[in-house]
């Protein structure tokens, strides 16, 4: 094995041991294992909730897409770019309040409890299973391909070496082994993404250079309708593109956990600062890339590895090496997510929920761990098979799970008399909607992104079902009211209110004072 190898194999030890640390406090009861005690502060709330989402998309899919488009993929980054802010200032406060009024420990358990349908919860817990192990499938083909990269040996190994540990830290160590190593990983990701960027423009000349000699290649790439213009006038597919990244993380379960794990709902703005620096730095970068690579790159066999050979040309191999462990680390901060909340969903939604509802603290940790251990065997089968890209896998997933919960999550904290038929309808609207619009190939068709498809159905959904279902009990609506928070008054109202009120106030004083020299006299 070659000496940058054997350095990316110690940094999976040292993950290892981050998970294997947690391993005693995840053990001590399920709501350790599943939500951390709900003890996160913000910077860890925040690089968490990023690194998780940020997957090997990021580093592999992300630039192909530009390498094939040119400036055109830059407007996923512009929605990514905002789409921690408005997953945190949307849904983070109250669903922080609402999850734990209501006593639940998973995203879909959650709903379910919101909506009073346990309908919801099975059809969740069925789109969840499917479209997250999809989603950690691409992570695992990205796994795959990048340490066959960094070492040299064939992709079957190399796939199971990092799967394993992966594996291998989240089963024992739960979610704070996941979150903490999120964490760390995230901010490797930066730094390695950045410190690559950098030596690459250096070598370019800056970006009006890149741009010069883009344009020499073909003038295309520097349109923001795609290479030959592919996407001319196709408002609809832009809009989807940016807002599947913008509003899409709301309706994924393996993010939108982080929020009923947050400490308080305090942490809710010191996380929104964090994660727009960490974002500015991040998300247009990949994408810069790709585009880099169509200059000193231009024969590279596969697309999705423009990262990894960059990193080779504008570094020595043992620091490229070194830069490199920001691609796992955004893989393995996905998988690890994502393969958290498919054991939860597999043990609480559906295990403790139908089969074993009297199940003890300690069985259902263990239980947890089996389903955890299960979806990585399967994920790991499916991934030596290699299917489709890396892009077109994750932006299905994305897509499908985004337009089935994303409407249903939101309405649950905005809208107190949204029913469980509305909800059910807005899930299975969306999700299905995105589904055909991909497998049928209709944004060709319609010009109009499957993600925005899914997510005007599902909206639909929504309306008409309401009509139809049964409006909350008083129990669910008085939460809703409860996770509202404290209502303040604004500082310009509570001047007015001052300003006011001051004459009378200042009268009652001098009757006070009047009153008060009067009866001393008496």
């Amino acid at each position: 094995m070659r000496l940058d190898g054997m350095i990316f194999i110690g940094y999976l030890l040292i993950l290892l041991a981050v998970g294997l640390w947690f391993s005693r406090k995840a053990s001590k009861s399920v709501d350790n294992y599943l939500l951390g005690g709900r003890s996160l502060g913000p910077a860890v709330t925040a690089l968490t909730m990023q690194s998780s989402s940020m997957s090997g998309y990021m580093f592999m899919g992300g630039p192909a897409l530009a390498f094939q488009q040119g400036w055109y993929a830059l407007w996923y980054a512009i929605g990514d770019a905002g789409g921690s802010i408005i997953n945190l200032s949307v849904l983070g406060k109250r669903m922080r309040r609402m999850s734990e009024i209501l006593g639940a420990l998973s995203p879909i358990e959650y709903l379910e409890k919101r909506f009073e349908s346990p309908s919801i919860r099975v059809v969740g817990s069925i789109i969840s299973i499917i479209f997250l192990m999809a989603y950690v499938f691409a992570q695992f083909i990205a796994s795959g391909k990048a340490l066959t990269m960094l070492t040299g040996m064939p992709y079957e190994i190399c796939l199971l070496i990092g799967v394993s540990v992966i594996i291998s830290y989240t089963v024992a160590g739960g979610y704070l082994a996941v979150v903490w190593t999120d964490f760390i990983q995230g901010i490797i990701m930066v730094v390695g993404v950045v410190g690559i960027a950098i030596m690459a423009f250096v070598q370019m000349g800056g970006l009006s250079n890149l741009n010069e000699a883009v344009a020499a290649i073909d003038p295309t790439y520097l349109s923001v309708w795609g290479k030959d213009l592919v996407y001319y006038g196709q408002w609809g597919v832009v809009l989807g593109a940016i807002l599947i990244y913008a509003i899409g993380y709301m309706g994924l379960p393996h993010v939108v956990v982080r929020h009923m794990s947050m400490k308080s709902t305090k942490t809710v703005k010191g996380a929104i600062l964090y994660s727009a620096t960490w974002n500015q730095l991040f998300t247009f970068t990949p994408y810069l890339l790709g585009i880099v690579a169509l200059v000193m790159l231009p024969n590279i066999a596969d697309p999705e590895m423009v990262i990894p050979e960059l990193a080779y040309m504008v570094f020595p191999g043992i620091f490229a090496a070194l830069l490199l462990s920001a691609i796992m680390a955004a893989i393995m901060s996905t998988s690890d997510s994502v393969l958290m909340q498919a054991g939860t969903i597999l043990s609480r939604d559906i295990y403790q929920r139908f089969i074993d509802k009297s199940a003890s603290q300690k069985k259902m940790v263990l239980v947890s761990r089996l389903c955890i251990l299960m979806g990585g065997i399967v994920g790991v089968v499916v991934a030596i098979y290699e299917p489709p890209s890396v892009f077109a896998l994750v932006v299905f997933a994305f897509g499908v799970l985004g337009n089935s919960f994303m409407i249903p999550y939101i309405a649950s904290v905005y809208s107190k008399n949204t029913t469980n038929v509305g909800a059910l309808s807005a899930m299975i609207a969306g999700g299905l909607t995105n589904v055909i619009w991909t497998v049928g190939e209709l944004e060709a068709v319609t010009a109009i992104h499957p993600f925005l498809a899914g997510l005007l159905l599902s909206i639909v959904g929504l309306v008409m079902g309401n009509r139809f279902g049964r409006t909350p009990s008083q129990k669910i609506q008085e939460a809703f009211e409860q996770a509202k928070g404290p209502r303040h008054l604004s500082r310009t109202l509570q001047k007015n209110i001052s300003r006011e009120l001051s004459p009378e106030a200042k009268n009652i004083s001098e009757f006070y004072r009047k009153n008060q020299v009067d009866l001393l006299k008496g």
